[in-house]
C-alpha cells in the first residue's frame, strides 16, 4: 500500500505547495482519493489518470477538504462519461454540495454515506471510519491492505485520537494545525498532541499534515518528534510513501 500526498496545507492554500488536504492511497489496481481539497485534483492527475480512480472519500464538508470534487464531477460526467464512481462521504453531503450543481450530479457518482459501524471493502483496500472531534460531521479513515494499516485523522480536536482504531498502525497521517502554545481554536491538534496520540497508540510511524500555512514547519516537526519519541515526517505535495 502506498500513500501519495496531493496537498497538505491547513485550512487555506499556502504560498508554498498551495494545495489543501488530499491524498492518494494505492494498492495494486485500487486507487482511492481521500479528500478533495482545493488544488489537489490537478496534482492527482500528475500521478494517475482520473479514469483509473476506484473511489473517493470526503471526510467532511469544509472547502479545504472537498471543493475539487466539482472538477472531478465535470471530467467524470462530461469528459469520461463515466457513471457510478463510488464517493464515500458524511450523510447528507451529496445534497449539501449539490446546491452548486443545481442538485444534479447526474449519474457520475454513487454517493454512499459513511457508517462508522461498518467496514467497507474497496478493491483491495478495507476502509473503516471514526467520527472525530470537529464541528461538522467529520470522519477519520483507517485503510488496510497487504497486512498494512494507515490511519488518517482528517480534522480533529483533542477529544478524539487514533486510539479509536486498533493500536500499532504502520503509519498515522495526523493533522497538526497549530503550535502547542498557540492554539486559537480547540477544533484542531497541535503537533505535540499529534505526537502524543500516535505514541500512545503505538504507531510505527507518524507524518504531520494540515499545518497552518504561517506555522514554522521546522518547529512543528521538532515539537511532534519530541512528543512522539522519535523522528516524524512532514507531509509535502507529491511525497510518496510506502506504508
Amino acid at each position: 500500500m502506498e500513500l501519495t500526498v496531493l496537498g497538505c496545507s491547513g485550512s487555506y492554500g499556502g504560498p508554498k505547495g498551495g494545495a489543501c488536504s488530499g491524498y492518494l492511497v494505492r494498492s495494486g489496481d485500487t486507487n482511492i482519493w481521500m479528500d478533495c481539497g482545493n488544488g489537489t485534483f490537478g496534482h492527482l492527475q500528475q500521478h494517475i489518470d482520473a479514469e483509473d480512480l476506484t473511489a473517493v472519500v470526503i471526510t467532511h464538508e469544509h472547502p479545504d477538504h472537498c471543493v475539487d470534487v466539482y472538477g472531478l464531477h465535470v471530467l467524470t460526467r462530461y469528459g469520461l462519461e463515466r457513471e457510478g464512481l463510488p464517493v464515500f462521504a458524511p450523510d447528507g453531503l451529496a445534497e449539501h454540495l449539490g446546491q452548486l450543481v443545481g442538485g444534479d450530479w447526474g449519474d457520475a457518482f454513487a454517493w454512499q454515506p459513511i457508517d462508522e459501524t461498518e467496514r467497507v471493502n474497496v478493491g483491495g483496500i478495507d476502509l473503516r471510519f471514526s467520527r472525530t472531534d470537529h464541528p461538522p460531521p467529520t470522519y477519520a479513515v483507517e485503510a488496510s491492505a497487504d497486512g498494512k494499516r494507515l490511519i488518517y485523522t482528517s480534522d480533529t480536536g483533542p477529544g478524539w485520537d487514533v486510539s479509536a482504531f486498533a493500536p500499532g498502525a504502520d503509519l498515522v497521517l495526523s493533522e497538526a494545525t497549530y503550535e502547542h502554545g498557540n492554539k486559537p481554536a480547540e477544533i484542531h491538534l497541535s503537533a505535540r498532541e499529534a505526537g502524543l496520540a500516535a505514541r500512545e497508540a503505538g504507531a510505527r510511524r507518524l507524518m504531520l499534515t494540515h499545518l497552518w500555512p504561517r506555522l514554522d514547519p521546522y518547529r512543528a516537526v521538532a515539537e511532534g518528534s519530541e512528543a512522539y519519541g522519535d523522528s516524524v515526517n512532514l507531509a509535502a505535495p507529491h511525497l510518496v510513501t510506502q506504508i
